[in-house]
Parts: C-alpha cells; sequence; structure tokens
C-alpha cells in the first residue's frame, strides 16, 4: 500500500515545510496550534470514512457498471474521468454551501483563519461520506476504481496546493484552473464572496454556472467563518455543527485552560501519530477487506490520540491523562500483544511512549499566570 501512504508523507513534508517557510519569512507570524489542529482536524476518522467512499465506489462499478464507456480508448476515458470527477466535485462543493445539514460537515473546513497549506488538509470527520452520491456515476458509467482513485488524489493534490499562501496569479492559467488567487476569495469570511468559486481544479465550472469571483475584497478582510468559532478538539470540532443543527444540549467545557501546551510539544505528538497512521495505511489501506481485531483496536488508539492532543489544545488535564495512556497502550498492543517487531514500529511506538511520559511529568506545559486565570474568571 506504498501508493497511499506517498501521497500522505507528500502531503505532511509540504504543510510543515511551508510552514517553517512561513514563520522564516514572517518572524514568527504562524500559529503553530492552528497548523497541528488542522493536520490532526480528521486524518483517521476522514481515514475510515474514505475507505468507505471507495468500498461504495467498487461495489457499485462491481455490480451496476452500465458499460457506457467500454468502447472507448484509455485516453478517452482518463480525460472523461478527470473532468467528470471536478464536475461533480463543484456541485458537491456548491451544495455544501446551500443547505445547512451539509454545511455541518463543511463548515469545519471554512472556519480556519489562516490561509495557507494545513487549511487544505482542515476537514470534518464525515467529509467523505457527503462525498459519496457526487461520484456514483462516474461508477455506474464505468469508470474503473484504480482509475478513480489516481484522478481523485490527482484533484485532491491540486486542491492542496490551492490553499498555499505564498503563490501570486499564474496568468494564463487563471483562466483555467482553480489557483490560489481565486480561492483565497472563496475563504473570506462574506458571503458575497465565499460563495462564489466552488470549482475543486478547473474554473470554468463557476463561470459557467455564474459563481465566478475574480477579486478579494478592496478594503480590509478577514478569513474564516463569523459567528461560533470552531473547538481546537477535532471531536467537538465535527460533532458541534450537527449538535447545534439538530438543538441538542451537548457542550464541551467552557472553563478556562488549566495550562498552556507548548507549539513544540503539540508538532512532535501530532508527527509521532502521524508516523502510526502511515503504518496504519501501508499495513491496512482502505481497511475494507475484513475488520479485524488487531486493525479495530488500533483504530481506537488512534482516533484516542487525535482527541486527547485536541484536549491538550484546549490545555485540559484528562488530554495529558488519555494522551499516557494511549502512548503506553501502543507499544503494549503492538510489541507485547502482537510482536509487531519490525524496527519501524519498534522505534515509532517506543518515541509515542516516551513523548506521553514527558508531557505527564510537566514537559511542554506551562500553567497560566495568576492574571490570565484572573482574567478567565
Amino acid at each position: 500500500m506504498i501508493e497511499l501512504v506517498i501521497p500522505i508523507v507528500f502531503m505532511l513534508c509540504v504543510v510543515l515545510g511551508e510552514a517553517l517557510l512561513l514563520q522564516r519569512r514572517n518572524r514568527g507570524s504562524v500559529d503553530w496550534h492552528d497548523v497541528i489542529f488542522n493536520l490532526n482536524s480528521g486524518h483517521i476518522m476522514l481515514w475510515l470514512f474514505r475507505g468507505l467512499e471507495i468500498a461504495c465506489y467498487g461495489y457499485v462499478v462491481t455490480h451496476y457498471n452500465q458499460g457506457w464507456l467500454s468502447d472507448w480508448p484509455a485516453a478517452a476515458v482518463w480525460l472523461f474521468t478527470l473532468l467528470a470527477w471536478d464536475f461533480g466535485f463543484y456541485w458537491l462543493h456548491r451544495l455544501h454551501h446551500r443547505f445547512r445539514l451539509l454545511w455541518a460537515v463543511h463548515v469545519v473546513h471554512h472556519q480556519g483563519e489562516n490561509f495557507n497549506l494545513s487549511l487544505g488538509v482542515r476537514n470534518s470527520w464525515y467529509s467523505s461520506l457527503t462525498s459519496i452520491p457526487f461520484f456514483m456515476l462516474l461508477a455506474l458509467a464505468g469508470v474503473p476504481l484504480a482509475v478513480f482513485i489516481t484522478v481523485s488524489i490527482l484533484h485532491y493534490g491540486i486542491q492542496l496546493f490551492n490553499h498555499n499562501a505564498l503563490t501570486p496569479r499564474l496568468g494564463f492559467l487563471e483562466k483555467i484552473l482553480v489557483t490560489p488567487a481565486h480561492h483565497r476569495v472563496h475563504h473570506v469570511n462574506d458571503l458575497a464572496y465565499s460563495n462564489r468559486n466552488f470549482g475543486g481544479s478547473f474554473i470554468f465550472w463557476d463561470k459557467l454556472f455564474g459563481t465566478f469571483g475574480p477579486a478579494l475584497p478592496t478594503e480590509p478582510f478577514a478569513y474564516g467563518v463569523r459567528g461560533d468559532k470552531s473547538s481546537v478538539n477535532p471531536f467537538w470540532a465535527s460533532n458541534l455543527p450537527f449538535l447545534r443543527y439538530f438543538r441538542l444540549p451537548f457542550q464541551p467545557s467552557a472553563k478556562a485552560a488549566r495550562f498552556h501546551c507548548a507549539a513544540g510539544c503539540m508538532v512532535s505528538g501530532t508527527l509521532l501519530l502521524f508516523a502510526l497512521v502511515l503504518g496504519y495505511v501501508y499495513r491496512y489501506g482502505y481497511g475494507y477487506d475484513g475488520l479485524v481485531a488487531e486493525q479495530a483496536a488500533l483504530f481506537v488508539l488512534l482516533a484516542l490520540g487525535a482527541m486527547a492532543l485536541g484536549g491538550m489544545a484546549e490545555g485540559r488535564y484528562w488530554g495529558v491523562g488519555v494522551w499516557f495512556a494511549v502512548a503506553l497502550a501502543f507499544p503494549l498492543l503492538l510489541v507485547l500483544l502482537l510482536a509487531w517487531h519490525q524496527p519501524y514500529w519498534l522505534m515509532v511506538s517506543g518515541m509515542i511512549a516516551l513523548h506521553g511520559s514527558a508531557v505527564a511529568v510537566g514537559w511542554g506545559r506551562r500553567l497560566p499566570r495568576l492574571s490570565e486565570e484572573k482574567t478567565h474568571g
């Protein structure tokens, strides 16, 4: 499954590379906690539901393929898929802005207030679930699963690039492709701008259907959404929009942070968790060929680790406790119970256990100053 791991490693490298470059250029302007939340917002839960999307596509293309493309040359199938995928994404994206239930999924992405590559991977846990109906026509038409996955990765790569903070206008390409200049317009926290430029890779859909926005506001503006801010805990960030939509009373704690978690602590913890996610992806792929107990246990630990990091970002002691427990559980599960003695698993599980222990004894945590505590309450 190395072909699935490579895009994730590439994404991680370019996101952190851009953040380091911005940090050096602008002398400390990068909000590292925001970058870490964006990386941690849904990488393991989203992977599970992405697997469900692929499983549904594979089932439809196997059992309900209408064979419309069976006589087409391979090049024509690839070109059709390239355009049809993006056409489906345009309507998926546009309808996510139109209907409140779909917006409850998509709002997580728009709540990011810093426009950089990390924003491109900020997503709700449920993003892939809402994508399923929009791409099933490709399966009915007979687009092979391998072609669908490859084209999907290509388009998602372009969409990641379109969130970068460094690229200027791209000349004639602005007339054909969605570029960072176009997508910045879409992330302005004003409906007159955020309801424009829905395309994923090609800008001509917006021009064809009357949703093209050529430029940013001339007056001062901000990115993000107006109203309630996102939680820094990925569990609440993905689920609060639904709780509010259905008017359910559950809410995260409003208590002041008990400590501040240093950016270095959060970055190192997230990278170690990502290393385990990469191992999970390499070993199990999309994970729908038959769920086994060891896979389920690893998945649960990864999900708990993501939520624990969110709790630590909020300054909650329960986050420290859960992170410590999860960090120790990884070597117990992988090395002792499952006997995965390959160097990769030994190294990563050992390092995350050390990280969890160091956080538990106080590394990376700073207690709020008395003035901060008084300010909060």
